[in-house]
Formats: C-alpha cells, sequence, structure tokens
C-alpha cells in the first residue's frame, strides 16, 4: 500500500509540474474571450501536447497507445488540470466513450486499428445516438443501417452531435434489424464522416458557437469490419457506452471547467460580504463531486454499488454549473461579462445532454431506488 501511495504522490508532483509548465497561457487568461476558432486549434494543440507529455488515455492498456495506469491517476490527472485551467481538448469522446467500449466489445482488429489514433489525439470521434424523432427514447431510434455486400448502408438523421464538424469518425446507433424485438433490432458502427453520404449541418447555439450538429446520412457506407461485435447487440453496447458518458471519467472531465469557473468568481467575487455564503456552498458541491468521483474510482465497475455511485454524478455537476453560471452572469463586472455570458449561455444545454435530467431522475427512480412507475 505504501508503495502504491508512493507512486500516485510522484504521479500528481510530475503531473502538476507538467500542467504548469505546459497549460497555453491564452486560454488560462482568456478563453471566455477566444473565438471559435482559436479554441478548436488551442484544444487540437492540447490533444498533441498531452500524448507528448505522457498523459493521454491514462487508464488505457500501453499495448494500444495508453499508459496503462488506474482509473485512479485518470481522476487524479483530472483534478489537477482542473486546478491548472487546462483546456479540454477535442478528442474526449474517443478517450473517454470510444475506446472503453472497444476495449469491452471490440475486435482486436477494431482495437488496432483506432486506439492508438484514438489516444494520440489524430482521429476526433463523434457519438450518434440522439434523433429528433426518438427524443430520449434511444431505443426508438430510426436511423437505419441495411445490409448490403461487405457492409451496411446508412440512412437517416442524428441530432446535438458533439464535434459533428469537425470529427472523422462517428460512434453510430443505428437499426439494422427492422423485424426484432426492441432492444434486439439495433447495432452499433464506426462510421466514416468523411466520406460521400455524410452532410453536416451545423446548430448554432445561444452562445454563438455550434458545438453540436445535425448529421444526414444517404447511403453512408459502414463495412462490416466497422460492425461493433455481432449485429443486435446495440443496446448493449449503447449501455456500455451511456454508463462511461455518465460515470467517474466524464465527471472528472466536466469538473476540469467547473472548478475553473468557480476559481474564477472567488477570485471576482472576494471581501463581497453578500455573496460569502453562496460562494462557500457552491464550492463545497464541486468537491463533493470531485469526493463521489473519487469514491466511485474503487468500485468494481460491473457491480450494483458502481451503478448506485455514478448515477447521480451527471445531474450533479450539471446542475451546479448552470447555479455558478447564474451567479457568474449577475455579478460580473466589465473585465469577466463576456466570459460569463458565454458560460451562461453554454451551460443552458448541460441539463439535456447526455440524456436529460428529467429522463436521468426517472432512471434513478426506477433502477436505483426501485420505486413504482
Amino acid at each position: 500500500m505504501r508503495n502504491v501511495e508512493s507512486n500516485r504522490d510522484e504521479f500528481i508532483v510530475a503531473a502538476s509540474a507538467w500542467l504548469e509548465a505546459n497549460v497555453p497561457s491564452r486560454w488560462r487568461e482568456n478563453r471566455g474571450a477566444l473565438d471559435e476558432h482559436e479554441s478548436t486549434q488551442i484544444r487540437r494543440e492540447w490533444d498533441a501536447c498531452l500524448f507528448e507529455g505522457g498523459y493521454a488515455g491514462l487508464s488505457l492498456p500501453k499495448v494500444h497507445g495508453g499508459q496503462g495506469l488506474s482509473m485512479v491517476e485518470e481522476v487524479i490527472f483530472s483534478e489537477l488540470s482542473a486546478r491548472a485551467q487546462a483546456p479540454d481538448g477535442l478528442a474526449r469522446i474517443g478517450r473517454i466513450l470510444t475506446a472503453p467500449t472497444l476495449i469491452v466489445h471490440g475486435n482486436e482488429a477494431q482495437l488496432a486499428r483506432y486506439l492508438p489514433r484514438l489516444v494520440n489525439g489524430d482521429e476526433i470521434w463523434c457519438q450518434g445516438f440522439s434523433e429528433p424523432s426518438a427524443g430520449s427514447d434511444l431505443a426508438g431510434v430510426t436511423c437505419t443501417a441495411k445490409k448490403v455486400d461487405g457492409g451496411y448502408l446508412v440512412n437517416g438523421r442524428k441530432t446535438w452531435t458533439s464535434f459533428a464538424r469537425l470529427a472523422d469518425r462517428c460512434l453510430l446507433l443505428a437499426l439494422s434489424l427492422p423485424g426484432a424485438p426492441r432492444y434486439k433490432n439495433l447495432s452499433m458502427f464506426l462510421l466514416d464522416m468523411k466520406q460521400a453520404g455524410v452532410r453536416i449541418e451545423p446548430i448554432k447555439q445561444a452562445s454563438g458557437l455550434s458545438h453540436f450538429a445535425e448529421v444526414i446520412f444517404e447511403d453512408a457506407f459502414v463495412s462490416d469490419f466497422d460492425l461493433v461485435a455481432m449485429d443486435g447487440d446495440g443496446w448493449k453496447i449503447a449501455m456500455t457506452v451511456l454508463t462511461n458518458e455518465r460515470g467517474a471519467v466524464e465527471a472528472a472531465s466536466r469538473y476540469v471547467e467547473i472548478r475553473a469557473d468557480m476559481d474564477l468568481l472567488n477570485s471576482s467575487l472576494a471581501g463581497q460580504a453578500e455573496h460569502k455564503l453562496a460562494l462557500e456552498k457552491l464550492d463545497i458541491r464541486i468537491e463533493m463531486i470531485r469526493w463521489q468521483t473519487s469514491k466511485v474510482i474503487d468500485l468494481d465497475e460491473t457491480s450494483e454499488e458502481f451503478n448506485q455511485a455514478t448515477s447521480i454524478l451527471k445531474l450533479a455537476w450539471s446542475e451546479l454549473w448552470q447555479e455558478i453560471s447564474n451567479l457568474g452572469i449577475t455579478t460580473a463586472g466589465p473585465t469577466d461579462y463576456r466570459h460569463w455570458r458565454f458560460q451562461y449561455l453554454e451551460t443552458r444545454a448541460a441539463t439535456i445532454y447526455s440524456g436529460s435530467n428529467e429522463i436521468q431522475r426517472n432512471i434513478i427512480s426506477d433502477r436505483i431506488l426501485g420505486l413504482p412507475r
């Protein structure tokens, strides 16, 4: 135990020093004032910087380009990144969602092809789950994947797709067996976003940016090689994706920006007695998210206790972030007003994406607490 603790202490010291030396000052000091092009460029460069520094894919196997460490180091690094106000890279979906999903469900050829490029940031991924007509009913997706010689032809629409405009690949859930029972009729694919047959229509947000897009597939081809597991296994694989999306690593990743916003609030409102209690309560709630995340990483990911411990994380960080931005915009001075205006508008979507919070509460009530419907 002492050796493990010593190694982690050494990791913390080394990672802290590396972040201090490498976090771009432009991001740390002006991230709220950067335009979309500048923000994208810094985040792309940060992915490469993480890889070169040995901090990309910390918990992924070395054989696939990761560092072979544990989830503990992954979460610790996210916390340190938050303190250092580091950028959130564009490769986040690939590293947090696609990589662990392929490790569980993919084959060796898929792992060899995709994981190294996920880790080094060469390929950006998006997630094709939500649809205009399906709402929060993931099992009701209507985007189809029709079997043809050598693969499938994909037709339909996905919406609220993060990073779609920049993505090289899409982790796509589609209806491939229309005659099969519900939950047995879906498949998961690794679709090439740069091919003909993929049309991207950016969705402009209230903040002025376009993180999301609607994606239209018109006979887009995905090969048999890029079918994950078996035809009809899509729902099972989607549950793995969503566990990662709403779990400890995602919460730790979100903690990065939320902690940075809280530090800005603490600094700008320091000495203002009327805000002292509100700041203390918000700060405590942020550290409760960090505590809960730290608690989760020691649990068996296949256990019921793990599901219970992670179930509240997405609700907690998304609603807290909105409250922080609310206080920021109502108290902002001239030097940071632009930042808080941007964050206020950006965080409006936080309680909708990754499964709306209303749906999250239903899931907790039904699957965790066992309450009657």
